[in-house]
């Protein structure tokens, strides 16, 4: 097991953060035209959406994200998806040069701290890689702080009910909840968390870790 201080740092959550958006256009780059439309399990986001997704926090400044706000006639989700739909509606290696010039950015979403830019790519990493059946590793630490960002999240609310249950990760020293315990990967728990119970326990089952049937009940798909 891996013990790491309770919280990454700014600096290197910063560091990590480029790491991420950097591996993650490297990915996207090599992809074919029909990867790029593959559908996701995000209800109808496909690849193309969250990666443009990924690149909107650090790019548009405070009016451009009100502006977007009036236009979903101030429904924050459907702000979040619209922006991406009309961010990904550009050839594809425009999207991956927009992912490459913020790398180094550390522009934020209004209301939200440097954890969310990690959580965002690491949840949305693996969305983009479970739809296109490949592997994105996720270093511990990394998962351990987004994983603590979603349990201890008050503003902006968390999107995603928690567990009622007690969640131990099996790599790293991290534990949170009460009740049933639920053990696993850190990576596992914070999809989990996140609202995405198959792939949380596909990413078990890839480690060689089982995962108990009962962690999925409550639990819907995220987003």
């Amino acid at each position: 097991m891996i013990a790491v201080g309770a919280v990454l740092d700014t600096d290197e959550l910063w560091q990590i953060v480029d790491r991420e958006r950097t591996s993650l256009a490297d990915l996207l780059e090599g992809l074919s035209p029909q990867e790029w439309e593959t559908r996701t399990r995000c209800g109808d986001w496909r690849v193309r959406d969250i990666a443009a997704h990924l690149t909107i926090a650090a790019r548009y400044s405070y009016g451009q994200v009100v502006r977007e706000m009036v236009r979903a006639r101030g429904d924050w989700n459907r702000m979040i998806h619209d922006s991406a739909v009309r961010e990904a509606d550009v050839p594809v290696a425009g999207i991956v040069a927009n992912l490459r010039s913020i790398v180094g950015s550390r522009r934020l979403a209004p209301t939200t701290s440097p954890r969310e830019p990690l959580l965002d790519l690491l949840v949305h990493g693996q969305d983009i890689a479970l739809a296109l059946g490949r592997e994105r590793a996720m270093r511990p630490a990394a998962a351990r702080d987004s994983a603590d960002r979603v349990w201890t999240m008050r503003f902006p609310p968390r999107p995603w009910p928690l567990p009622k249950a007690r969640l131990v990760a099996t790599d790293i020293e991290w534990t949170r909840g009460e009740g049933e315990e639920i053990r696993g990967p850190i990576t596992s728990l914070l999809l989990l968390l996140t609202g995405r119970p198959q792939a949380a326990r596909e990413w078990a089952e890839r480690t060689g870790e089982p995962f108990p049937a009962g962690s999925c009940a409550g639990l819907g798909r995220g987003a």
